[in-house]
């Protein structure tokens, strides 16, 4: 996949399906090697309790379970409609419900790195829409030199919201990227 994407919520894939509350949605996505490939578009409420009001976006080829795996690469015939087609549905959903961000979780360095560079290169046309994050996750540490911990000795990691720093490099990615409504 080509980190370089442009997004154009005027050029999207119609869904196939999709949820009235507009937290589900599934659409064909052409594939290079002339088969068509169905996508489901998920946002969920985000399982951290101190990331309040967050609703974690995720997409990907449906699985057995009615689900979609995230970790697949696909050759799809157009990497910008796709991705198009999916932040197109966050945009619904927040239109839905303004006081709600939605958050993307890069499964692995390539996909963090995706997303990055469509925050970084599609600013301009963005900013229109939606007001950018980048999370950060910290261990606090206390006077003593000790860690914060749970009853079982795991570190506690917290998030850190920011604003979005688009001078971050592809090197220095974001752990967790959120956006709202601007």
């Amino acid at each position: 996949m080509s980190l370089k994407i442009t997004i154009n919520f005027e050029e999207t894939y119609p869904p196939t399906d999709i949820q009235p509350d507009f937290t589900e949605m599934k659409f064909i996505s052409p594939q290079k090697d002339g088969t068509d490939i169905e996508l489901l578009v998920s946002i969920k409420s985000h399982p951290d309790p101190e990331l309040p009001n967050v609703y974690n976006l995720g997409f990907g080829p449906l699985d057995e379970n009615d689900s979609f795996l995230d970790n697949v690469r696909l050759p799809h015939v157009n990497n910008n409609k796709v991705l198009s087609t999916v932040l197109f549905l966050a945009l619904l959903f927040l239109k839905e419900n303004p006081q709600l961000t939605i958050g993307l979780d890069g499964s692995n360095d390539t996909r963090a790195t995706l997303y990055q560079m469509i925050f970084k290169s599609n600013r301009d046309y963005l900013k229109d829409f939606f007001i950018a994050n980048g999370v950060d996750w910290y261990v606090r540490i206390f006077r003593n030199d000790t860690y914060e911990q749970d009853e079982h000795g795991n570190y506690i990691k917290r998030p850190r919201p920011e604003p979005f720093n688009y001078d971050r490099t592809r090197h220095d990615l974001y752990r967790y990227y959120m956006f709202r409504l601007k």
